[in-house]
């Protein structure tokens, strides 16, 4: 039978219920995180104020 098998259907719970990687939606939600969390590194570093040298008097 080329049907959808209903014995075969994973019940996911917590975490696992939208990052898995049986389902689309589970892989999509990993790249997702992953361009989300580039993203955030890749900002912190930008963003961060540059260290100035220190003042010394002559």
């Amino acid at each position: 039978m080329a049907g959808h098998d209903a014995g075969s259907q994973h019940q996911f719970t917590g975490m696992a219920k939208y990052f898995n990687s049986y389902t689309i939606t589970g892989r999509r939600n990993y790249v997702l995180a992953t361009y989300a969390s580039l993203a955030a590194i890749f900002l912190f570093f930008k963003l961060k104020p540059k260290k100035q040298p220190a003042v010394t008097e002559k």
